[in-house]
């Protein structure tokens, strides 16, 4: 990801890098186990984005798993060759 990711989630002020490393590598950390589908992929220059269709399963420590599904709206920018996530959307809710 890039230096300056930013990651918007609902129900909270959007995030960066910092707090998203932080959550991911916590021992409280979540399970995550799912399903992605590409919904669709554009490419302008050293900027893309694609829409993802996710189905996830999340289980806190401690906790049942919780199943959330919904779309994702990422842009990627082309940094020293690579494509590194620079922008994230997620519209997951919990799963009915």
């Amino acid at each position: 990801m890039t230096e300056d990711a930013i990651f918007m989630v609902p129900g909270r002020e959007p995030f960066g890098r910092e707090v998203f490393e932080a959550a991911a590598s916590s021992a409280n950390a979540a399970q995550i186990d799912g399903t992605n589908e590409i919904v669709e992929i554009q490419v302008f220059g050293n900027w893309a984005f694609t829409r993802n269709r996710l189905n996830l399963t999340v289980k806190q420590p401690g906790g049942e798993p919780i199943l959330r599904s919904g779309y994702t709206l990422t842009l990627f920018r082309k940094e020293a060759g690579r494509w590194r996530l620079a922008r994230d959307a997620n519209l997951l809710t919990a799963a009915q």
